[in-house]
């Protein structure tokens, strides 16, 4: 109803307004309005020229990718396949922001008509721009972030996508030439022997590593700040501060120290050969299940911390008065913890837990710095431990497989996206979020 109402206007509008149609910023300077109208003509020409000099011809080698081949050896200089897709990319983008300038240019003529029939005084530019710098100074404020968010932002997430549906990787690198495949990353990844067994089985485990560990660091903040929150503790700042300092310590740090402890010549397998044991393999090649534990006592480490500083700050905020009436209704502890506190602090924390579960299931330093480089027998370059993120990686940066990398990148999105919405528009912080039930 509204897109009728707007070309209605648009038919019946004045001489000035289907010129603004026509020509970006004419019916501006049919109307007086100088300034403005010579700067959308300015943008005009400018964004035409770059479409004639550059513009056209990069969004063509966008569908093509370029129709000669490059040879280094006979000095033949071929077309660059990656690069004329990201000048694709940046041309439609230019593209997009004159639909958009063409558009501001036709609902300012079509206001300026308006206050004309009205009889209302139209302020000329330089009287208008104090108006923008008070009233709508949000806009201009946030032209050159949507700018700048657009080139460095959008363009690289579209040209990752794009990349999926090409064969570029492996072999097919500049100066040879890359080709459009359509889903065929995405048929090898579920129909090739090797990457199909190897996705699904990498999958499952991502899916299960994702759920154990946030409930592990989820449920084992909360009992530490349930814990932290009983009056009979004494020196409470003191036993406080010891998960803190584990959680204030860099990650990565963390894990090279764990990946040390657990080696053949680390302190725990010292102590196991020094009364009379054989050194375990903890995070040896065919280490399996050990490796797995591993990971996820050394996440909950690190994990942990965060979730207790956090329970401890909602717990805070809890009526008392709600467990001194359970007490007195007969409820015990567990009963009080199961339909009072949890649900309170689950209400609270359903974002955080969502963005959580999503930070595990893409937890790329975990695996990577205790177990990274190992490729286990089964698996197409990675180990029985590695996550999608961490495969991803040993797919596209070690090994070049960029269109099967970025293929499995949309998958984690689909998956991630696809969950978080799911969950969180079916929770009571979504549907209750001014109340707690």
């Amino acid at each position: 109803m509204k897109q009728n109402r707007i070309w209605k206007k648009l038919l019946h509008g004045s001489i000035q307004t289907k010129a603004s149609l026509l020509v970006m910023g004419l019916g501006q300077l049919m109307y007086g309005q100088y300034t403005k109208g010579l700067l959308y003509l300015s943008a005009l020409v400018a964004i035409v020229t770059y479409m004639v000099l550059y513009g056209a011809n990069d969004i063509f080698g966008f569908f093509t990718l370029g129709t000669v081949e490059g040879d280094p050896w006979l000095g033949i200089q071929g077309d660059d396949s990656v690069m004329m897709m990201l000048k694709g990319i940046f041309a439609v983008i230019v593209l997009l922001i004159w639909g958009f300038l063409h558009s501001s240019n036709v609902h300012d003529v079509m206001e300026i008509q308006r206050k004309k029939e009205r009889g209302i005084e139209v302020p000329s530019f330089w009287k208008a721009v104090p108006i923008y710098m008070d009233k709508k100074f949000y806009k201009l404020a946030l032209v050159f972030p949507i700018l700048g968010v657009a080139v460095f932002n959008i363009l690289p997430i579209v040209f990752m996508i794009l990349i999926a549906f090409t064969n570029y990787g492996g072999d097919i690198v500049p100066p040879k030439l890359v080709d459009w495949i359509g889903l065929g990353n995405f048929e090898k990844i579920l129909a090739l022997g090797e990457l199909r067994d190897t996705f699904f089985k990498i999958l499952g485990w991502n899916l299960i590593w994702a759920f154990l560990a946030t409930a592990i660091n989820y449920f084992g903040g909360l009992g530490l700040a349930l814990l932290m929150n009983k009056k009979c503790i004494k020196g409470k700042a003191f036993w406080r501060s010891f998960p803190i300092l584990a959680y204030a310590l860099p990650g990565f740090i963390t894990l090279l120290a764990f990946k040390f402890m657990f080696s053949y010549g680390g302190p725990i397998n010292y102590y196991i050969t020094l009364y009379g044991g054989s050194a375990i393999g903890f995070l040896d090649i065919d280490a399996g299940i050990k490796a797995k534990l591993i990971g996820l006592l050394v996440n909950a480490w690190i994990s942990i911390p965060s979730s207790m500083l956090l329970a401890t700050g909602i717990l805070s905020n809890m009526n008392t008065d709600l467990y001194e009436a359970a007490s007195i209704d007969g409820a015990s502890k567990w009963k009080q913890f199961v339909k009072i506190t949890l649900p309170f602090v689950i209400f609270s924390t359903t974002p955080v837990l969502i963005t959580s579960f999503v930070g595990n299931f893409n937890n790329f330093g975990i695996f990577y710095f205790l177990r990274g480089g190992l490729y286990c027998d089964g698996y197409f370059l990675a180990s029985d431990t590695d996550l999608l993120i961490n495969w991803l990686y040993n797919l596209s940066i070690d090994n070049s497989y960029y269109g099967i990398g970025a293929a499995i990148s949309l998958v984690i999105f689909v998956i991630t996206s696809i969950f978080s919405l799911s969950v969180y528009v079916r929770s009571s912080a979504y549907k209750k979020e001014d109340t707690f039930r």
